[in-house]
């Protein structure tokens, strides 16, 4: 592989032997786009590059990053077909997580984990602004149905699937997870931030419900109250609720997301009295009104693109950017995770709990057996 500079200079820091297929041969264009020269292109960096000129529209309109000095100062559907497992958590869950084991393809597909770990590395080379989007997608996936990629199948007929659920309509990196699976069909860079190990085995859904999405999945608007009420429905709890949370420190936001807390509050405030007032004017200079859907900002400013711990510090001034951040401080037990994960001073138990929670919810709704199938194709379910 290869890596660009800020300046557009590519540098080569991989075997020339290597696949032409997997090879970066020419300097992609600053839109973009493939051009006659860049047929060489491997075809999985192509595709992902397209999707980071997307990224980097967007990023043109992010909320300006935080100076350093200032960081330093402060289911039952009615289509449900037989075989197939329910949406939420359900008792007998803990019988089907059994079944999982880490190296469950480990005789039919020894190097299954290499595939995935090389594939992502290339294309978090190539597009690393893709890591949020990607963490989002996991979690949306697993929240409904648990994680039997359902999230990842298309509308069919009059069906509405998860991905056109109005919380869904932003979510990105399929084209990734297609080209990975592409790659596992016909057969990393040094982690940064938290790992846990994966337990296989599990089958895939053969049901995908808009309405259950809409549901099911934490708004951002949310409460602890509410929250937890939702994380418990699939076996998660209140600990959970505030290291899933820490999730937030990859990736932007769209405007309706969080507008909310910016306007339509009495004239005692000019914006919600949880949110920090020199925070909400500079959000409120970027993000103009709550239908402004072109705009975005970081969730985690200044490190939106790097998996650490400064999202608890924002939190915890009060500039977290979502209600269900701020939320975090009204009740005892996660505003105490949150004051002390933002001190810097246990950044491992953090990646630690939330390797923990990942593994948990990566734990809901497990299919296997005879239950659901292996799809051929994400997004279409397998017809017989």
């Amino acid at each position: 592989m290869g890596h660009w500079s800020s300046n557009g200079k590519y540098t080569k820091d991989y075997d020339s032997s290597e696949a032409e297929s997997d090879a970066v041969n020419q300097p992609p264009p600053k839109r973009r786009r493939v051009y006659k020269e860049e047929e060489e292109w491997s075809d999985d960096l192509v595709e992902v590059a397209e999707e980071e000129e997307e990224d980097e529209k967007e990023e043109e309109v992010v909320v300006e990053e935080e100076d350093d000095e200032e960081e330093e100062e402060e289911d039952e559907d009615d289509n449900d077909e037989e075989g197939d497992g329910g949406g939420g958590y359900e008792g007998d869950d803990d019988d089907a997580v059994a079944q999982l084991e880490v190296g469950y393809y480990s005789k039919t597909c020894p190097n299954v984990e290499a595939i995935v770990r090389e594939e992502m590395e290339k294309i978090m080379s190539v597009a690393p602004s893709l890591a949020g989007p990607l963490l989002r997608l996991h979690f949306h996936g697993c929240f409904v149905r648990g994680c039997d990629a359902s999230v990842l199948l298309n509308a069919t007929g009059s069906n509405l699937a998860e991905k056109d659920a109005e919380p869904n309509r932003s979510l990105r990196g399929f084209g990734s997870v297609d080209k990975v699976k592409a790659k596992l069909e016909a057969a990393c860079p040094q982690h940064r931030g938290p790992f846990w190990p994966v337990a296989l085995g599990r089958r895939d859904g053969r049901v995908s419900s808009a309405a259950e999405a809409a549901d099911q999945l934490p708004p951002a608007y949310g409460d602890v109250p509410l929250l937890t009420k939702i994380f418990a429905s699939k076996n998660l709890d209140l600990k959970d609720l505030v290291v899933l949370s820490g999730a937030h420190t990859l990736g932007t936001a769209h405007c309706p997301s969080y507008a909310g807390r910016l306007y339509n509050f009495s004239s005692a405030y000019n914006s919600g009295p949880s949110l920090d007032s020199e925070y909400a004017d500079r959000l409120r200079t970027r993000c103009k009104s709550a239908h402004d859907k072109a705009m975005l900002s970081e969730m985690d400013p200044g490190s939106y693109k790097t998996f650490d711990t400064s999202y608890y510090r924002h939190v915890a001034k009060r500039r977290g950017l979502f209600q269900s951040d701020a939320a975090l401080l009204t009740d005892a037990t996660t505003r105490d995770y949150v004051q002390r994960i933002a001190t810097g001073k246990f950044d491992d138990v953090f990646f630690k709990d939330l390797s923990e929670s990942m593994i948990k919810m990566g734990n809901v709704g497990v299919l296997t057996g005879a239950e659901g199938e292996i799809r051929k194709e994400c997004y279409i379910v397998n017809w017989i």
